[in-house]
């Protein structure tokens, strides 16, 4: 049902309907030099080297207020918060649920009216630099993340 894509250094994840849900980028680690970053992980990716884990960025919560030139009233304002409000803490107590150490929420970058959560993912094992290998580790907190309506 999901599908990740390799677009650069990270993942696009999409769902059943090829629509983004999100976004997978994977923990190189310390490479050295620096200036080389970009052909050394192209060669992490075509030898398949493993990694032990990688971050999740999702879309956490769209507010429908915050459009340049929107009109509202206090009914509206007031539904719409309310509603983000439930909505993050369903969030937090995913997050709080599965034992997600470390969180960051941030303003997403491609829409100023929708909040963003990213999160480490660490797998049990390494896992390869390959599409189906990495999907197949990350299946499960997809599939959990859309039962809980998060996603």
């Amino acid at each position: 049902m999901w599908k990740l894509e390799l677009d650069g250094f990270y993942y696009k994840i999409y769902d059943e309907r090829k629509n983004i849900a999100g976004y997978f980028a994977p923990e190189y680690g310390n490479i050295f030099p620096e200036e080389k970053a970009e052909q050394v992980i192209e060669q992490m990716h075509k030898k398949h080297d493993k990694i032990k884990s990688g971050y999740l960025m999702l879309p956490m919560a769209k507010f429908g207020i915050m459009e340049e030139g929107r009109e509202m009233n206090f009914d509206y304002l007031l539904k719409q918060l309310d509603e983000i409000k439930s909505r993050i803490l369903s969030w937090a107590g995913f997050v709080s649920n599965n034992g997600i150490r470390r969180h960051k929420i941030t303003v997403s970058h491609t829409d100023h009216d929708m909040l963003s959560i990213t999160f480490e993912i660490v797998f049990s094992s390494p896992v390869e630099l390959e599409k189906n290998k990495l999907l197949n580790e990350l299946t499960s907190i997809l599939d959990s993340l859309q039962s809980a309506g998060l996603l």
